[in-house]
């Protein structure tokens, strides 16, 4: 994996053999953020990475100076992983890095995100209940972004808030937006 671009552009990183997360591509991960960087100023933005395996997307928007991340996911090894690769690229303390299952963290926190990423594994069935819940709870702030990365298998369109849907190979990106 590599940061595409920003203060990191170009670093590398990998994680270690049998890591238990799929990792965005370097291709998709460049299209969006290519599209995000046309659409919104990342300019000093409270994100939350749901899911955040690898810390590949988080990374990506810390080394384009996006504001502050939060990164949770329910594996001990990617919450370590993610701890370690922060603290070598010197970005910790713009990151927070929780263990927690999703759908309890969306159920708890008090916290309001400009940008929330969820990437969970593509056979996960618990799509529209999580971006319910987070829509629900209004975890965006105001005309704050959902971007949910899944299989073509998965269908967002009928979902509250959808807007499109792009795809970069095999990845699909769906956006919600929270609307007042």
């Amino acid at each position: 994996m590599r940061i595409v671009s920003g203060i990191l552009k170009a670093r590398r990183f990998s994680a270690p053999k049998n890591f238990p997360s799929r990792p965005t591509t370097d291709y998709a991960k460049e299209g969006l953020f290519n599209m995000l960087e046309h659409q919104m100023s990342l300019f000093d933005l409270e994100i939350l990475d749901l899911c955040a395996g690898t810390g590949n997307i988080s990374f990506e928007f810390l080394s384009r100076e996006a504001g502050n991340v939060t990164a949770v996911d329910s594996n001990d090894r990617c919450v370590a992983f993610i701890r370690k690769t922060a603290a070598e690229f010197g970005i910790g303390e713009h990151m927070q890095t929780i263990r927690a299952d999703i759908q309890q963290f969306v159920a708890r926190t008090e916290r309001h995100y400009d940008l929330i990423f969820v990437d969970p594994p593509y056979k996960y069935d618990g799509y529209v209940q999580l971006i319910e819940k987070i829509l629900e709870r209004e975890l965006l702030n105001e005309n704050g972004t959902l971007i949910v990365e899944h299989g073509k298998e998965t269908n967002l369109s009928t979902t509250q808030g959808y807007e499109f849907t792009r795809n970069y190979g095999n990845v699909y990106f769906s956006f919600i937006k929270r609307t007042s």
